[in-house]
């Protein structure tokens, strides 16, 4: 079937967003794990929704993003795309399902492809891992690349800090960004760097650099929606925007609810059979 199916809606595509770069406007990108709040993400005309394995902390309540697995991915990843109209679907291929082994890596991606009906996956690092980026480019899955503060390394950095302050990792990371490029990336994200160090990046490349905590000099931003909603309350970085309280919407309807059930003002005679 082509992903160019409905008459009515243009889907976005790697082209698209190539296009969107090149004439200078603005990539909106932003997480979802499930149905119905992919469905609400993709009719509000979001231009890429990321199937994060943030999963791992907002949906499954871990504390790091390692613990979710290739399977539970594609159970997220499916859902959403069950949804989606427009929206390009990305899919973060999880911790130990691609590094060290490039033939897992090429397994895991064709498995989210074939299983989810995605249109990409997402991988961390540079160098260390162009092995694994080239066997799956190979096989016609397109690729976003991640740097900067890359989450499934939390316990080789030992921080959430901004990352490439020094000028050994910042070098490092453009030369990685450069190379995830030549490789053959449709796109990169930039996590948790100085501005200007984004700026440089996005300037020096020709593919899209879509930020999260990076400035505003790149070709994009990306948030986690449960955190620009509100619902995720101990999580507020210097990056994030509150764009809705909805922690506080939720809980004043949930007691409401509750009131009524215990006032039995709910179900009342119109909303009985």
């Amino acid at each position: 079937m082509s992903i160019h199916s409905s008459a009515s809606v243009k889907r976005i595509t790697t082209h698209t967003l190539q296009e969107m770069k090149q004439r200078g406007e603005k990539i909106s990108m932003l997480t979802a794990y499930d149905y119905s709040m992919a469905k609400i993400v993709d009719a509000a005309g979001m231009d890429i929704i990321l199937v994060g394995d943030s999963a791992s902390n907002v949906m499954a309540g871990h504390e790091t993003t390692l613990p979710i697995t290739l399977d539970q991915m594609i159970y997220h990843a499916s859902a959403v795309v069950r949804a989606v109209k427009r929206s390009f679907v990305v899919v973060d291929i999880p911790f130990g399902n691609y590094q060290g082994n490039s033939s897992e890596a090429l397994r895991s991606a064709i498995r989210i492809m074939k299983e989810s009906g995605a249109h990409a996956v997402k991988v961390e690092g540079g160098a260390e891992i162009k092995e694994s980026v080239a066997r799956i480019l190979s096989a016609g899955v397109p690729v976003m690349g991640h740097l900067g503060l890359t989450p499934q390394s939390i316990y080789k950095f030992g921080t959430y800090a901004v990352r490439a302050k020094e000028e050994a990792e910042a070098e490092k990371l453009v030369a990685d960004a450069k190379l995830l490029e030549a490789c053959g990336c449709f796109a990169l994200v930039l996590e948790k760097i100085p501005a200007a160090l984004a700026k440089r990046v996005a300037e020096a490349l020709t593919i899209p650099v879509i930020g999260i905590g990076a400035g505003g000099d790149v070709d994009g931003q990306v948030l986690v929606m449960h955190d620009m909603l509100g619902i995720t309350q101990e999580f507020k970085p210097r990056f994030l925007r509150a764009y809705a309280d909805l922690n506080q919407i939720m809980t004043q309807a949930f007691q409401q609810y509750i009131s009524d059930v215990k006032s039995k003002d709910f179900p009342n005679s119109s909303e009985s059979y």
